[in-house]
């Protein structure tokens, strides 16, 4: 078992209201290794059908990014951990400032923030022919600004310890159909290396974790069929495999890893 040196750090993790997504499996990799955890989430609403929500798709997706934290929040009961849970909009600046204040007042320090918290269209308008300024206004105000303003706080308020971890995608430099997404976490990446230039000399690292085709309540089985010839690892990507490699950003042993993008894809979009 990695020591990964967490004991007692304090971590600050976006979007993390699902259940089965990576801001949840995030937040509860970091509560097993001993850090304090504050969970930021936010509710979208979206239509849903009830009676297909037992099994993956978007149903499920739906139902879970519509709720509130309440299962991630009993798991972290039951593990004993020190945690907080906030609900807020981190595309709003008063917001994120009203976050860091909560958190600084219940633990005193933030010592890993973990940009996980994203906007996405599902209705399948996201292409040059179909979008509309709304969805680019949507996306770009969560997945950019709001990532940009929690990772501004993060830095004003710094403490002697430092990692910002950015989610992107491992498609980010080409997804067509999805070209608003993408292009925001391509945005991350570009500030993933600038940000992690300017920051370096307080000793903060800065990194993007890329995932591929992962398994958070979305991908139905007719999806996971189209998806995984795909994949030469030949699997879905599991939310924990996201997490583990956020802990070892988080770590002291990654202090000299910094502006790096790292695809966790099974080999997806190479």
């Amino acid at each position: 078992m990695v020591d990964y040196g967490l004991k007692d750090k304090v971590a600050l993790v976006t979007g993390a209201n699902n259940p089965q997504g990576i801001g949840a499996a995030t937040a509860l990799a970091f509560a097993r290794e001993g850090a304090k955890v504050a969970l930021v989430y936010k509710r979208i609403p979206r239509a849903f059908d009830e009676g297909k929500a037992g099994r993956n798709g978007a149903d499920r997706y739906f139902q879970a990014n519509a709720g509130n934290a309440d299962a991630v929040e009993a798991r972290l009961k039951a593990m004993g951990a020190d945690f907080l849970v906030i609900e807020s909009d981190i595309s709003d600046e008063d917001a994120v400032k009203d976050i860091f204040s909560r958190v600084l007042e219940r633990f005193g320090k933030v010592d890993i923030l973990v940009n996980n918290a994203a906007d996405c269209d599902m209705d399948g308008l996201d292409t040059i022919e179909s979008i509309t300024r709304s969805i680019i206004d949507d996306t770009f105000a969560v997945n950019v600004r709001g990532s940009l303003l929690m990772t501004r706080e993060f830095v004003r308020h710094r403490g002697d310890y430092g990692r910002v971890v950015f989610l992107s995608t491992d498609a980010a430099q080409v997804f067509a159909g999805q070209i608003t997404y993408g292009a925001s976490k391509a945005t991350l990446e570009a500030l993933t290396r600038s940000i992690a230039l300017e920051v370096a000399k307080y000793g903060i690292t800065v990194n993007s974790v890329a995932p591929g085709p992962t398994q958070t309540g979305w991908i139905d089985e007719d999806l996971e069929k189209t998806v995984l010839p795909v994949i030469p690892m030949g699997s879905l990507v599991r939310p924990e495999d996201i997490a583990e490699t956020i802990l070892f950003l988080a770590s002291g042993q990654a202090r000299m890893l910094t502006g790096q993008v790292i695809k966790v894809s099974g080999g997806h979009a190479l």
